[in-house]
């Protein structure tokens, strides 16, 4: 099971979609860090040798942000937001939903579920 930024990387899937466990690595940069080692996305994550598994972690650390590095900044971005009080900042700091949907209906999931009413017995 290769390994890469600490992840653990299936090994029974093709390489292609197995990059993609990696947090900030989707479809298509999976497919262009694989064009870039000359590396057949349709291969097994476990038929790579070691050193495609080594080429293909230096291209990502070199070229992308990736995981921590990039969890990282995101979580920067939202305490700025917040810091400076800006309107995102305030929904985020509430829990709800940040980019203009409603919240009269629906918004379940920022917002958590339904408070209970009533309805005690005894």
């Amino acid at each position: 099971m290769p390994r890469i930024f600490g992840v653990d990387i299936p090994k029974n899937k093709k390489i292609r979609i197995a990059l993609q466990y990696i947090y900030g690595i989707g479809p298509k940069k999976s497919l262009q860090v694989l064009k870039a080692n000359g590396i057949d996305p349709e291969k097994r994550a476990s038929e790579l040798s070691d050193e495609e598994v080594s080429q293909v972690a230096s291209f990502v650390q070199s070229s992308f942000r990736v995981e921590g590095e990039l969890r990282r900044e995101i979580s920067q971005n939202i305490r700025r937001l917040v810091e400076i009080s800006s309107y995102r900042g305030s929904r985020h700091k509430k829990g709800l939903p940040v980019r203009g949907q409603r919240t009269r209906c629906n918004a379940r999931t920022r917002k958590g579920p339904k408070p209970r009413v009533g309805g005690i017995k005894r």
